[in-house]
């Protein structure tokens, strides 16, 4: 069961009581996003592109994809966009998160109108973004895809600690091009060393309010 909890900037998340964990930042869902994946991911991989595409661990309510979109749109991004999801959650609590209230009108309806079949194939919200949401997991997620960036949104270590494996961390960036770009809210010594074992250079960066420090990492040519 997905229980609905304000946080402190004022956006709602989600408390998931099977794994004991919230789906966002308590100190700020929306502020967390923006922070982690928006600013110190999407503005970062896309710098001097017209396209990118970006893989998601976790779409969970969507608040990354509809930030995404939103700055792809305003900024000529073609986007691309897949994220795996074991437990999708159903539009009606989808549209309970209140997220339309953070994104223009025409960006959310294309999302909200279009998430149900996401979930079973590509769908084109516009010509210029594409969402796919695959409905299964990252151990069993197959792809010839190659992605720009690695959104690593999965829930934390303590909770979900087989999302946080060295098998696991090197399966997602397997998916990754030469050069992409793989970013998490996390930072721990276990993960840095299996990014370093997937020839990653690091890179810490601050963290989101409630958390000092968060990882960006690029993965090295050859």
């Amino acid at each position: 069961m997905n229980i609905i909890t304000p946080t402190a900037d004022g956006s709602n998340t989600l408390y998931n009581e099977t794994i004991g964990e919230h789906y966002h930042s308590k100190h700020g869902a929306l502020q967390e996003s923006k922070h982690v994946f928006i600013d110190a991911g999407l503005k970062f991989a896309s710098a001097n592109q017209a396209e990118i595409s970006i893989l998601e661990v976790g779409f969970g309510t969507g608040l990354n994809f509809i930030l995404s979109f939103e700055y792809c749109a305003a900024n000529n991004l073609n986007l691309s966009y897949t994220s795996i999801e074991a437990f999708p959650l159903t539009t009606d609590i989808i549209k309970q998160t209140g997220y339309a209230a953070y994104v223009p009108e025409e960006i959310w309806t294309e999302f909200f109108s279009n998430y149900q079949e996401a979930l079973k194939a590509p769908q084109k919200l516009t010509p210029h973004c594409t969402l796919e949401i695959p409905h299964t997991t990252l151990a069993e997620y197959r792809s010839d895809n190659q992605f720009d960036l690695i959104y690593y949104d999965a829930f934390s270590v303590q909770h979900q600690p087989e999302m946080w494996s060295d098998e696991i961390i090197a399966h997602a960036c397997s998916f990754l091009k030469p050069r992409g770009t793989f970013v998490t809210y996390a930072i721990t010594g276990k993960l840095k060393r299996a990014l370093k074992a997937c020839g990653f250079t690091i890179e810490k960066l601050p963290g989101a309010p409630g958390k000092r420090e968060m990882l960006r990492a690029v993965k090295m040519e050859g």
